[in-house]
């Protein structure tokens, strides 16, 4: 299974139908890649970010916990890869409609504030990847509030 989820991000498809389920994995890849960009950002990746983004993984995409360790390692090996995070949020812009990208940015401020602290280098991030999804400004920050009203933190 680690064999075929990593031959997914480098192997070339055209769009026939046969590619649905590769297509879907690249989506998981992209979207725990995101998720480990900003868990990195302020180089500390806490035990809580771990455990948001293993129990994100698998309610967004409903996966075990074997595959999101093999997603978690994948998407690692990616990250230490890539040039940038365009490669991510390219494969999100291509799959997902505004709605899904502004509950992924929802997501990605969970993540941030797992820890309990927002770094300058995190809210860096969030910047480049909401205008790497062709997001507005405005939905970034809206998405920021829902969050913190939802997790108790209108004080920041």
């Amino acid at each position: 299974m680690f064999d075929f989820l990593k031959n997914l991000m480098t192997e070339q498809h055209n769009d026939e139908p046969s590619t649905q389920i590769d297509n879907e994995k690249r989506i998981q890849i992209a979207t725990c890649a995101l998720f480990l960009e900003i868990a990195n950002a302020d180089d500390e990746f806490s035990v809580e970010e771990k455990e948001f983004i293993e129990s994100t993984m698998k309610k967004i995409f409903n996966l075990d916990d074997k595959t999101v360790a093999e997603l978690l390692e994948l998407s690692k090996k990616q990250t230490e890869k890539s040039v940038s995070i365009y490669e991510f949020t390219d494969i999100i812009n291509k799959s997902f409609d505004q709605d899904s990208k502004y509950e992924i940015l929802k997501n990605l401020w969970r993540l941030v504030f797992a820890d309990g602290k927002l770094d300058q280098y995190e809210e860096y991030f969030m910047r480049t990847i909401s205008g790497n999804l062709h997001m507005e400004h405005s939905d970034m920050i809206a998405a920021k509030m829902e969050v913190k009203e939802e997790l108790g933190k209108n004080s920041e």
